[in-house]
């Protein structure tokens, strides 16, 4: 059904008491797509963020998005260590926590590609990792 981006990301962002979770201002988006799925993703996305951020001593994780020619990309940007190999983030259960597993983040990419988007990690280059979910706006049926 119907998802609005910006109501989705502001419960998700609710959901993470550890540390603040700060939301950027973005499109007023709306996008074709499984709202419980979504939100699981960016719950796991959040979650290792957070994880990384308090690992290295950060003080927040933020969640922006923004319209992109016919897809909308999800940024959440953590102040972690960064990401040090990031071809084997998405075998699962490959982790750099103690005690962690990377299921969380294959879930994310197979819900990203389920809705004929993507998910991607990368560095920030003032530190910390950034976690790119791409989104089709309207997926062709």
């Amino acid at each position: 059904g119907p998802v609005r981006v910006a109501r989705l990301v502001e419960r998700v962002a609710d959901l993470e008491t550890r540390l603040p979770v700060r939301v950027a201002d973005g499109d007023d988006i709306t996008i074709r797509a499984d709202a419980d799925q979504l939100e699981q993703a960016l719950i796991n996305l959040i979650r290792n963020a957070v994880d990384a951020t308090l690992e290295a001593e950060g003080e927040e994780v933020s969640i922006r998005w923004r319209k992109r020619g016919g897809s909308v990309h999800i940024l959440v940007e953590d102040q972690g260590p960064g990401v040090s190999d990031t071809g084997n983030l998405f075998v699962p259960f490959y982790t750099t926590k103690q005690g962690g597993s990377g299921i969380g983040l294959v879930l994310s990419r197979q819900i990203a590609e389920g809705h004929g988007g993507s998910l991607e990690l990368e560095n920030r280059e003032e530190g910390g990792a950034r976690a790119r979910m791409i989104l089709p706006v309207d997926p062709v049926a």
